[in-house]
């Protein structure tokens, strides 16, 4: 109820309570033109400074309203309460140990109370792991039962603390409550694949602060990339732009993965590498970081790094990914390790992707000379689709494995696999290479 609110604070007399409650009402009309106007009102008396201090705060100007606050508590040291303000900024700022050491001030004095503890929780999850932070907030539970706000404060986070347990049953009926909530929701949605429930949920957002440009910016390129779109693309794109280039982000870590995820998107890998290898001291063991750091690596032709980096995933969910095995198996490939590419493509099911990877190892191996892994390929590949392409690519690594046959670097025995794949074709020149081969074979003893 912003405009009433509006309209009767204009009806009352002139004062300095009119002018905050007005400069607080330009804010929420983000009437930027009038809320500089009430700002130049502002007097340096603890009521306008105050005031002064929560705008920076709502604008997500923090180290402008620690400033106030810090102030206005060495002047006015039993104004403990703006020690929790003071921590709540830091902890936006993602200062959390801060936070918690400026936070520990007012719960010596107030161990109970429940914007302290669950702030100290919150903390505790950024610093530690779940469990640290819902051990702090078991004890709230049944004090703030008949506090219905602090009861969905704490529901909400508990379902945040472990990793999404029960999102569905609490976070929808919390989505025009805790602002929190719609993010978190979209997030949930994210980790199940559920990309169109998390658009549909943002998709009429207007971001207001690098939490939201982000997920934003997440979203549109999950659907850009499953649907093949350029525009939603290009939207994620301009999203992560503006959260990495802007001068409070550009030096956080999110700004430098946004930077990332920004050039990725460009395809410009080189600069990918600038902005991951700034934080990759952070994410050593962070599957997500290290499936866009070896990718990355293979773009620009750094196959060993890209091969090491892929074997430190963990996830199941990454590993069962395409992405994730063909580019593997390039990397083998080009690290001279043919065998282990074909062995990966021997252990998937008949599918596109299976026939996609066939086509990889078969180009790749025979671009590495590779001859062998090339030939059985391009066999499977001409049995599972007669194009004249197939048997070309067939013909040409099958006489190349004669070549490293003859130079020693093939097995002489691998002749005879090579006559049979070659059998395997219906085409006039398969018997006068079958008769040179053979040959060759007799001349230098080998059984046939």
């Amino acid at each position: 109820m912003y405009t009433e609110a509006d309209e009767s604070a204009k009806k009352g007399p002139k004062s300095r309570l009119q002018n905050r409650i007005l400069f607080h009402l330009s804010h929420k009309f983000n009437d930027e033109n009038r809320l500089m106007g009430h700002h130049q009102k502002l007097q340096d008396i603890l009521e306008d400074q105050l005031t002064l201090a929560s705008i920076h705060y709502l604008r997500n100007h923090y180290q402008e309203a620690i400033d106030i606050y810090k102030r206005i508590l060495l002047e006015n040291r039993e104004y403990i309460a703006l020690n929790v303000y003071v921590a709540l900024c830091y902890y936006k700022l993602d200062y959390f140990d801060v936070s918690q050491e400026v936070l520990i001030n007012y719960l010596n004095q107030y161990p109970d109370s429940i914007s302290a503890l669950n702030l100290k929780s919150c903390n505790n999850y950024r610093l530690y792991n779940g469990k640290a932070a819902e051990s702090e907030l078991k004890s709230l539970l049944e004090e703030v039962a008949t506090n219905h706000y602090a009861s969905d404060l704490i529901k909400h986070n508990l379902v945040v603390f472990r990793s999404g347990e029960g999102a569905l049953q609490v976070l929808p009926a919390l989505v025009d409550v805790i602002p929190e909530a719609r993010l978190n929701l979209v997030i949930y949605y994210l980790k199940q694949d559920n990309v169109q429930e998390a658009y549909n949920l943002i998709k009429d957002i207007e971001p207001s602060c690098p939490q939201e440009y982000i997920l934003k910016g997440v979203v549109n390129a999950k659907i850009g990339q499953e649907s093949n779109s350029r525009e939603h693309l290009k939207v994620a794109q301009q999203y992560f732009q503006l959260v990495g280039g802007s001068a409070s982000e550009c030096d956080t870590i999110p700004g430098r993965q946004c930077m990332a995820a920004c050039f990725f998107l460009l395809r410009q890998f080189e600069d990918v590498l600038i902005y991951l290898n700034s934080i990759k001291s952070y994410y050593y063991n962070d599957d997500t970081f290290n499936y866009d750091f070896a990718q990355a690596k293979a773009a620009i032709g750094a196959y060993k790094e890209a091969e090491e980096i892929f074997m430190l995933i963990q996830s199941d969910k990454v590993k069962s990914d395409y992405c994730y095995i063909s580019w593997l198996a390039r990397c083998y490939i080009m690290n001279q390790k043919p065998r282990e590419a074909w062995e990966m493509y021997l252990k998937m099911d008949t599918s596109g992707d299976s026939f996609s990877l066939l086509q990889l190892i078969a180009n790749d191996c025979y671009k590495m000379g590779h001859f062998y892994y090339a030939a059985k390929a391009f066999d499977l590949l001409e049995r599972l689709d007669s194009s004249p392409e197939y048997w070309e690519g067939k013909r040409g690594a099958c006489v190349g494995v004669f070549q490293q046959i003859i130079a020693g670097r093939e097995p002489k025995e691998t002749l005879r696999e090579i006559i049979v794949l070659l059998r395997n074709t219906s085409n006039p020149q398969v018997e006068f290479l079958t008769k040179t081969f053979k040959k060759w074979g007799k001349d230098n003893r080998v059984t046939i």
